[in-house]
Protein backbone atom coordinates (compact mmCIF):
# COMPACT_ATOMS: atom_id res chain seq x y z
CA UNK A 1 0.00 0.00 0.00
CA UNK A 2 1.28 3.31 -1.01
CA UNK A 3 0.83 6.66 1.15
CA UNK A 4 -1.96 9.05 0.38
CA UNK A 5 0.22 12.25 1.35
CA UNK A 6 0.87 14.57 -1.59
CA UNK A 7 3.27 17.30 -1.50
CA UNK A 8 3.71 20.99 -3.93
CA UNK A 9 7.23 21.27 -5.22
CA UNK A 10 8.38 24.64 -3.64
CA UNK A 11 8.98 26.93 -6.92
CA UNK A 12 12.62 28.16 -5.82
CA UNK A 13 13.02 23.75 -5.51
CA UNK A 14 11.10 23.48 -8.64
CA UNK A 15 13.48 25.73 -10.85
CA UNK A 16 16.66 23.59 -9.02
CA UNK A 17 15.17 20.27 -9.94
CA UNK A 18 14.56 21.40 -13.69
CA UNK A 19 18.10 22.15 -13.63
CA UNK A 20 19.34 18.66 -12.50
CA UNK A 21 16.61 17.09 -14.40
CA UNK A 22 17.98 15.62 -17.73
CA UNK A 23 14.63 16.41 -19.52
CA UNK A 24 14.51 19.65 -17.82
CA UNK A 25 10.78 18.44 -16.60
CA UNK A 26 9.52 18.27 -13.09
CA UNK A 27 5.91 17.59 -11.88
CA UNK A 28 5.05 20.13 -9.32
CA UNK A 29 3.20 18.15 -7.07
CA UNK A 30 4.31 14.71 -5.80
CA UNK A 31 2.66 12.00 -4.10
CA UNK A 32 5.17 9.94 -1.24
CA UNK A 33 6.23 6.55 -2.66
CA UNK A 34 6.52 4.70 0.47
CA UNK A 35 4.39 2.06 1.89
CA UNK A 36 4.79 3.42 5.22
CA UNK A 37 7.26 6.12 5.62
CA UNK A 38 9.13 6.19 8.95
CA UNK A 39 7.72 8.52 11.31
CA UNK A 40 6.15 12.03 9.17
CA UNK A 41 9.02 11.63 6.30
CA UNK A 42 7.49 10.95 2.76
CA UNK A 43 9.79 10.97 -0.66
CA UNK A 44 8.52 11.51 -3.77
CA UNK A 45 10.55 10.90 -6.99
CA UNK A 46 10.85 14.23 -9.20
CA UNK A 47 13.12 12.53 -12.34
CA UNK A 48 15.40 9.85 -12.93
CA UNK A 49 18.74 11.37 -13.29
CA UNK A 50 21.50 10.20 -16.41
CA UNK A 51 24.11 9.35 -13.36
CA UNK A 52 23.57 5.49 -14.09
CA UNK A 53 21.36 4.24 -10.46
CA UNK A 54 19.81 7.54 -8.91
CA UNK A 55 17.46 9.76 -8.87
CA UNK A 56 16.36 13.25 -8.17
CA UNK A 57 13.53 13.05 -4.95
CA UNK A 58 11.71 15.72 -3.19
CA UNK A 59 12.09 14.40 0.68
CA UNK A 60 9.58 16.57 3.36
CA UNK A 61 8.89 16.17 7.23
CA UNK A 62 5.77 19.00 8.23
CA UNK A 63 7.09 22.33 6.77
CA UNK A 64 10.92 21.16 5.71
CA UNK A 65 11.20 20.27 2.33
CA UNK A 66 14.39 18.96 0.00
CA UNK A 67 15.99 17.67 -2.96
CA UNK A 68 18.18 14.92 -2.38
CA UNK A 69 20.21 12.46 -5.36
CA UNK A 70 19.78 9.21 -3.81
CA UNK A 71 20.93 5.67 -5.49
CA UNK A 72 18.25 3.79 -7.05
CA UNK A 73 17.16 0.40 -4.83
CA UNK A 74 19.03 -2.86 -6.43
CA UNK A 75 16.61 -5.45 -4.99
CA UNK A 76 14.51 -7.31 -7.05
CA UNK A 77 11.35 -9.41 -6.62
CA UNK A 78 11.39 -13.44 -6.82
CA UNK A 79 12.08 -16.08 -9.52
CA UNK A 80 14.43 -15.43 -12.06
CA UNK A 81 12.30 -12.23 -14.35
CA UNK A 82 12.12 -10.84 -10.60
CA UNK A 83 10.66 -6.86 -11.16
CA UNK A 84 12.81 -3.77 -9.67
CA UNK A 85 12.17 -1.94 -6.84
CA UNK A 86 11.56 1.51 -7.75
CA UNK A 87 12.38 3.32 -4.98
CA UNK A 88 15.77 4.28 -3.78
CA UNK A 89 18.58 2.39 -1.52
CA UNK A 90 18.01 1.31 1.80
CA UNK A 91 14.71 2.25 1.77
CA UNK A 92 12.20 1.38 4.98
CA UNK A 93 9.47 -1.09 4.74
CA UNK A 94 8.38 -2.90 1.89
CA UNK A 95 9.58 -2.73 -2.08
CA UNK A 96 7.33 -1.83 -4.43
CA UNK A 97 7.29 -4.98 -6.10
CA UNK A 98 5.45 -6.30 -2.91
CA UNK A 99 2.82 -3.52 -2.71
CA UNK A 100 -0.73 -3.72 -3.63
CA UNK A 101 -2.93 -1.34 -5.38
CA UNK A 102 -4.50 -0.36 -2.08
CA UNK A 103 -2.97 2.70 -1.07
CA UNK A 104 -2.78 3.42 3.03
CA UNK A 105 -2.98 7.02 4.80
CA UNK A 106 0.25 7.35 7.02
CA UNK A 107 0.32 8.59 9.95
CA UNK A 108 1.32 12.32 9.63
Amino acid sequence: MRCKHWRRVPLDLTQEARQKAPSGCVDRAVQCQLSAPAGDEHHGLLAELDTYGTALWLRWRGTCVDLFVLRDCSVTGPGPDGEGCCLFADHAEQHTWEDTSEEALCTS
